[in-house]
C-alpha cells in the first residue's frame, strides 16, 4: 500500500483547516480543555473527515475519470478495496475517540461519520442536499469544539458556522458548474446548473457568497473577538476579495482556465478565513 497516495486520497490536508476550526471554537467559547481532551479533540475531526474523503472517492471512481483524471482511485495508485478499508478504519477511530470526551462530541461524531456515509452513496446526487452537506462539512468542526468544552451553543460560534455555511454552499455550487459536463455524462446527474442553467446557478452563488461576507463584516463591527480585531480586518478583507472575484467570475465566463483558479482562489479564500478566526480567537486585544 503507497502510503503517500492513501494520504493524498484522504486529502490529509483538509486536516489542518479542520484542526483550526476545532482550536478556533474552543478559544472562542472557554479556552483549550486539558491535554488530553485537547488532543482527541483533534483526532475526531481528521480521521472522520479522512473516512469521509476515501469513501467518497471510492463511489466516484467513474465520475473522477472525467472530472479529476489523477485521483489516485482513477490511476491506480491506490485499489477500491483499500479505500474502503481506510475508510472503515478511520471512521471508526474519529468516532470511537470521540466518546472519552462527552456525550455531545460522540452524537456529533457518529452522526457526522453517518452523514458522510450517505453522502457518497446517495445524497450528493440529490439535488441541493449533497452541496448542503459539503457546506455543512465545514461548519461540524466548528460546532464540534465548541461542545467539546461547553454545553451549549456560543453565539460568536454561531454567526461564524452560518458564514462558512454560506460561504461553502457557494463554493459548492461553483464545484457543479465546473463539473457539469462530467456530472451530466457519467452519473446523468441532475445537478443545480442543469436545472436552472449554469448562469442562474451563478448568480444563487454570487448571493450566497454576498451574504456570506456581509456576515463577515458584520462579526468584524460588533463580535467578540472579532470586532475591530486588526488581524481578522486585514484577512477576512482578502478572503472577500478574493470571493468577490471569484463569484463574479463564475457570472461572466465559462471557461475551464478560470474555473480551476477560481477553484484554488476559493479555498485559499476559505483558508484565510480560517486562520483569521484562529488568530483573532487567540489574540482577542489586537485591535485596531
Amino acid at each position: 500500500m503507497n502510503l503517500k497516495e492513501l494520504l493524498r486520497l484522504m486529502r490529509i490536508e483538509h486536516s489542518l483547516m479542520l484542526i483550526i476550526a476545532v482550536v478556533a471554537a474552543e478559544l472562542i467559547c472557554k479556552g483549550l480543555p486539558n491535554l488530553e481532551t485537547f488532543a482527541l479533540s483533534l483526532v475526531t475531526p481528521v480521521f472522520v473527515s479522512m473516512g469521509a474523503f476515501a469513501i467518497n472517492d471510492y463511489y466516484d471512481i467513474e465520475v473522477d475519470k472525467a472530472n479529476k483524471k489523477r485521483r489516485p482511485l482513477v490511476i491506480g495508485t491506490v485499489t477500491p478495496r483499500q479505500a474502503v478499508y481506510a475508510a472503515g478504519v478511520t471512521l471508526f477511530i474519529g468516532v470511537f475517540s470521540s466518546i472519552a470526551i462527552n456525550a455531545y462530541a460522540f452524537i456529533i461524531a457518529l452522526a457526522f461519520a453517518i452523514l458522510a456515509v450517505l453522502y457518497a452513496y446517495k445524497l450528493k446526487e440529490m439535488l441541493l442536499w449533497g452541496n448542503a452537506y459539503v457546506a455543512l462539512s465545514m461548519v461540524i468542526p466548528f460546532i464540534y469544539g465548541d461542545f467539546v468544552v461547553i454545553s451549549y451553543l456560543n453565539s460568536a460560534v454561531a454567526s461564524v458556522s452560518v458564514m462558512i455555511f454560506l460561504a461553502g454552499f457557494a463554493r459548492e455550487i461553483h464545484g457543479t458548474v465546473r463539473d457539469l459536463e462530467g456530472d451530466i455524462r457519467v452519473r446523468n446527474l441532475h445537478s443545480l446548473p442543469r436545472k436552472i442553467g449554469v448562469r442562474k446557478a451563478a448568480l444563487l452563488a454570487f448571493l450566497l457568497y454576498g451574504l456570506a461576507i456581509a456576515i463577515s463584516v458584520y462579526l468584524g463591527a460588533y463580535v467578540r473577538p472579532f470586532r475591530a480585531n486588526a488581524i481578522y480586518v486585514s484577512l477576512v478583507a482578502i478572503t472577500d476579495i478574493l470571493l468577490l472575484y471569484s463569484s463574479i467570475g463564475y457570472l461572466n465566463t465559462r471557461k475551464r482556465s478560470f474555473y480551476d483558479r477560481a477553484r484554488n482562489l476559493s479555498l485559499l479564500a476559505m483558508a484565510l478565513a480560517l486562520v483569521a478566526i484562529l488568530l483573532s480567537a487567540a489574540f482577542p486585544n489586537a485591535l485596531i
